[in-house]
């Protein structure tokens, strides 16, 4: 795929991930669309640095779990530039719950985690499949998490909606083939504002244990989460239904001593 010309809907593009993948684009000429629920002012940063980068930027307010919202997405996009080339399903919520504290996460909790994390990314889906299959090609990429897999992360509930993220990449793969690929990275820990919120003071100390014991010492930034997801938008011509781990390798567990 061309990025240079392509339009580009990526969720949750504010800030974190979903700006870096949206300044990238840009930065090779790509047109994107900057999505947001509540975070204005951070969105309207994110638009002027993809701008800033050499592309354009449109902004839209909407909530992926509304199915209205998506298509209004869809056709921001098609109104503004007239076409769909690629879909970035990176909005995502969550909340830090033990997960021995089974008390602690309420029904509403869970319901609303799963609307965002995995019947949003379909919907979105759904709503940019016509356009991209009237342009006969197309990648979508789902920010899913290794939590999908090691049932692990801030929640149950989110376990189980990137578990079921990383399926339904598989099914979409087969469904909307050959014209769309559909794939999706899974970060481990990242470097960002979210984790640092949602862990307060004990953020440095959580991300220096990560990262001792990762295979690679590392904990993910924005850029090394953004850099596959890129890959699989612009490149990876003969790769759908594939989850990539972007974890520094944690998922092998600890490296043994030398």
């Amino acid at each position: 795929m061309d990025v240079q010309g392509g339009v580009f809907i990526i969720t949750g593009s504010a800030t974190g991930l979903g700006a870096e993948v949206a300044r990238q684009l840009a930065a090779k000429g790509g047109r994107v669309v900057i999505n947001y629920t509540r975070s204005e002012t951070e969105a309207k940063a994110s638009a002027e640095a993809c701008r800033a980068a050499g592309g354009e930027a449109i902004l839209c307010q909407a909530d992926v779990s509304v199915d209205e919202d998506c298509r209004r997405m869809a056709s921001a996009a098609l109104e503004q530039w007239g076409r769909i080339d690629g879909l970035v399903n990176n909005a995502a919520t969550s909340v830090i719950v033990p997960h021995h504290n089974l008390e602690g996460l309420d029904s509403e909790d869970f319901r609303r985690v799963l609307d965002v994390n995995v019947v949003g990314a379909f919907q979105m889906a759904r709503a940019v499949t016509p356009a991209m299959q009237e342009l006969g090609k197309g990648a979508i990429v789902n920010v899913s998490s290794g939590s999908g897999f090691s049932g692990t992360g801030s929640s149950i509930a989110y376990a189980a909606s990137k578990a079921a993220l990383n399926v339904m990449t598989y099914s979409l793969a087969r469904a909307l083939a050959p014209e769309i690929r559909v794939n999706a990275v899974c970060p481990g820990v990242m470097q960002t504002r979210w984790w640092r919120d949602g862990l307060g003071d004990g953020y440095d100390a959580f991300i220096e244990r990560y990262a001792e014991s990762a295979p690679l010492k590392s904990a993910g930034t924005t850029e090394t989460v953004a850099d596959p997801v890129m890959w699989l938008l612009e490149g990876a011509e003969h790769v759908t239904g594939e989850t990539i781990l972007v974890d520094a390798g944690s998922h092998l567990g600890p490296s043994p001593r030398r």
